[in-house]
This record gives structure tokens, C-alpha cells and sequence, in this order.
């Protein structure tokens, strides 16, 4: 359900370091190792650092550094052999490895189980607020041509534009911010210039109010950065459908952009059915709906009615008020406030049918410990829909648990199949946007992953 967390008090951001070093912790002492951590001399002779940079040093456990040398972006606790100095929670680090090599600049995490996060994979860059910059200007840039189709887009992507743990998006003239990961949550403040520097928005808030933030020792928080707090939901437009938005009690940053191209998706199936079945109702079912974007896309696309389930009331009044923003009656949006799994079992025994259905639930899966579980949960729905479609319809089916890949999905979808008794055609993949792209060596940052099936 949407509710609006806890704001806890926002710590003041330290001052960062000049562009002659990496960005750490100004004049903090750096204790010495003790005699016997410290690296063989041979190993610590061979570190070859830029002139004037003193940065501590994490030493990669030998094995561990192979990840490294390939750009994964990630080491580990367990990667982790010895660190020669003290550094603080987000402050940068040389990466080394066992035998004095440089592998990394990178984010120091000490109470993550991902111990430290790369920043840059090149020896003579600075991590300073020019660096920074520099990488935010990179990110907005390679998203100007979504412009022509929304005001709400993701602007920064954590590890696929080299910030890892830094969330933006934008809606209108208003920047949200999340920053997930000690690193970026030590250098908010530089980032938040960059990016008011960059776009021109003058209004900040952010949403750091994931639960990844323990993990990382970091509380949770969230409030007005730059400018004023909204007054009320937001409103954006996306492929002529407006929406409303809400920044401070909504899910994640508010709306869910990642789905840009799937409601596009779906849109363009309703038309596909409108021309097979002319002059027929064409109705669709979009279940875990927050505050209906699916739905909108449907009835956009032609749709008779769209039945929208959801647990909360305050997603579904969103709902209601996005119809009304777009001109569609009650009649044609249908809201209904049910746990899902019991509406797609009443609805299979009153023997309702639809001709396109949209499976879009909360992350079954926040874990590997969770899979077993998910995967049941992911079967279980997908089974119930399947038979609630009439022949020819279609089937949009979504998880976005991260510890669930693109094959492991398909293969429970397709027990789903099975154990429905239907004969389905799986017609393509999805995915995100291009506004959330998947760096090649960074594969976790494919999390959100969809099949589209019609019933033969």
C-alpha cells in the first residue's frame, strides 16, 4: 500500500575535497595499519597512484580482483583482504590488488555486504565535484530524445551511468532523488548542485526511503532538498495520457517510468484486438494496478472497460482522478480495492473473461533466500489469469524481483502454462525503457523483466 514513511532528521552533508584528490574525508587522520596487515613491500611498491592523491587503500583478496578487471562494479565483504587506513562511510578508496596493482577508485561501505562500489575504472581520474558533473551532464544527455514522448523520465540510473546507488527522476520541472548507496549519500550535496546546474529545476526531494538504506547503515530520510515541496499531486504526460504523480507519499519516486514502454505495449495490443473483434467490447483486467497506468493505456488505446485491482485506497483514488484527468467515465475504469489472488479466484468461479490481462505485483522475490517462495506466488497468479482469457486474448506478465532473472521467469510462466491447460504463444520480451538501461557487466541491474503471451 502507499503510505508516507517516516522522515527522519537529514544529516548535514560533509564538505568535499578539492579537485586535487579523490573525494573522501577532509582533514580526518588516517591511522596506519597494523604490522600485520600491512602489504608485502614488493606489493605495496607496485601501487602506482596519480601524483597527490592519498586516498586509503582496500586490498583485494587474491581470486577476488577478477570481477574488478572486468568492470563488474561491485567487491564484496569477502573480497575484501586488508584496508591501509581509516576511511569513512562513502569515502573513496583505491582498490588494489594482491600484488600492488591499481583496479579501482571506489565508494567505501563498511556495514554493506557489497563492501565497496566502483566509481571509475581508470587510474588518473579525479572523483572530485568536476568528475561528478561530468557524469551527471553524460546521464541527462543520453536521455533528451524521451522528451518527445514524456516530461517524466529517469535522468540517473545508478551503476549504468557510473553513480552507483543514485536514483533521479524527473517529472516536469521536479527532480526527485534517491540515494541508495553510502557513496552517493556522502556526496549528496555535490550531486544535487550538478544536477540543479544541469536541468535547470530549481525544486529537489528526495525519497531515500528504501530498504536497501539499512543495509547500507544508513537511515532512512526524505524531504525537500532544493526549492518548495509540492502542493499536491504532479502532473505529467506520457504518449499524450496524462497522470498524476505523488512525489511524497507514492511508490519509490512516485510512478513507475520503467513501465513507459509496456503501457505503450499495451495500448497498441488493444488495437490489435479492436480490429480482430470489430464492433465487440474489448475488456482487460489490469491487477496489482497502483494508481492505474496500465489501465489509462488501455482505455487510450480503445478498451471498453478496464477492471483496476489494487490493496490501497489511495492508489485506487489516484486512479479514479487520472480518468477523470483523461476524460474516461467510472463506467470505463472500474476500480476495485481486493487482494488479488482472491479476485482472480472469484473471478475464474464466476466465470468472467477478459480480452487482455496485466500481472504487475510488488517485488515477490527482495532476495535469493526468497525465490522458492516467489516463484510459487509468480505461478499461482499467472496460472489464474491464464484462465481468465478469452481466446486470442493477451496476457502482459511482469516481476520486477531482482533475484529472479529473465529465464528463471519464463520457465515459471510457462508451468503457469501447463498447469492452466491453455495453449499460449509467448510473442515477446520485455523490459524497461531506455531510460533504465543494463550495464553488460553490471547484469543485476536487470530487474525489471515482462513476457507477452496470447492465448491460441
Amino acid at each position: 500500500m502507499s503510505r508516507r514513511p517516516a522522515v527522519a532528521k537529514t544529516p548535514k552533508a560533509r564538505p568535499t575535497a578539492g579537485p586535487a584528490q579523490p573525494v573522501g574525508r577532509p582533514g580526518a587522520p588516517r591511522r596506519s595499519a597494523p604490522p600485520e596487515r600491512a602489504p608485502r613491500t614488493a606489493a605495496r611498491a607496485r601501487v602506482s597512484l596519480p601524483a597527490g592523491v592519498a586516498p586509503a587503500q582496500v586490498i583485494v583478496r587474491a581470486g577476488k580482483e577478477r570481477s574488478l578487471e572486468r568492470r563488474h562494479p561491485w567487491l564484496y565483504a569477502g573480497g575484501v583482504e586488508h584496508v591501509i587506513g581509516d576511511p569513512a562511510s562513502g569515502d573513496t578508496v583505491a582498490l588494489i590488488d594482491a600484488s600492488g596493482g591499481f583496479l579501482a577508485w571506489a565508494a567505501w561501505s563498511p556495514q554493506s555486504t557489497i563492501r565497496a562500489r566502483a566509481w571509475s575504472f581508470e587510474r588518473e581520474d579525479r572523483i572530485d565535484p568536476a568528475w561528478f558533473r561530468a557524469r551527471i551532464q553524460r546521464a541527462i544527455e543520453r536521455r533528451c530524445h524521451l522528451h518527445e514522448r514524456t516530461d517524466a523520465v529517469r535522468l540517473v540510473f545508478g551503476e549504468a551511468d557510473g553513480l552507483p546507488g543514485l536514483v533521479v527522476d524527473r517529472y516536469g520541472s521536479q527532480l526527485v532523488i534517491q540515494c541508495l548507496a553510502a557513496g552517493v549519500a556522502a556526496h549528496r550535496e555535490v550531486l544535487v548542485d550538478a544536477l540543479v546546474a544541469t536541468t535547470g529545476c530549481v525544486d529537489v526531494y528526495e525519497r531515500s526511503d528504501a530498504a536497501v538504506r539499512a543495509r547500507e547503515g544508513l537511515e532512512s530520510t526524505t524531504g525537500v532538498l532544493r526549492g518548495r515541496e509540492p502542493s499536491g499531486p504532479i502532473e505529467i504526460v506520457e504518449d499524450g495520457i496524462r497522470y498524476g504523480v505523488d512525489i511524497v507519499s507514492g511508490h519509490k519516486t512516485g510512478f513507475y517510468i520503467d513501465q513507459r514502454d509496456n503501457r505503450r505495449a499495451v495500448r497498441d495490443e488493444i488495437g490489435r484486438l479492436r480490429r480482430d473483434r470489430t464492433g465487440q467490447p474489448i475488456t482487460m483486467l489490469n491487477a496489482f494496478s497502483y494508481t492505474g497506468g496500465f489501465s489509462l493505456a488501455a482505455l487510450a488505446g480503445g478498451a471498453t472497460s478496464a477492471l483496476t485491482v489494487d490493496s490501497s485506497a489511495e492508489a485506487l483514488a489516484m486512479a479514479q482522478h487520472n480518468a477523470q484527468r483523461n476524460g474516461f467515465g467510472p463506467e470505463q475504469l472500474v476500480v476495485a480495492q481486493s487482494d488479488v489472488f482472491a479476485l482472480l479466484s472469484e473471478a475464474a468461479q464466476q466465470q468472467r473473461r477478459f480480452d487482455l490481462i496485466v500481472l504487475d505485483p510488488p517485488k515477490f522475490a527482495p532476495s535469493a533466500s526468497h525465490v522458492e517462495r516467489a516463484a510459487r506466488a509468480y505461478k499461482e497468479i499467472n496460472r489464474k489469469a491464464l484462465g481468465l482469457l478469452h481466446p486470442g486474448g493477451a496476457l502482459f506478465t511482469f516481476s520486477c524481483s531482482g533475484a529472479i532473472d529473465v529465464d528463471l521467469f519464463q520457465k515459471i510462466v510457462a508451468g503457469a502454462v501447463i498447469d492452466a491447460q491453455v495453449d499460449c504463444s509467448l510473442v515477446r520480451r520485455l523490459g524497461a525503457g531506455d531510460d533504465h538501461p543494463m550495464a553488460m557487466t553490471h547484469p543485476e541491474g536487470e530487474y525489471l523483466k515482462g513476457l507477452l503471451l496470447r492465448r491460441n
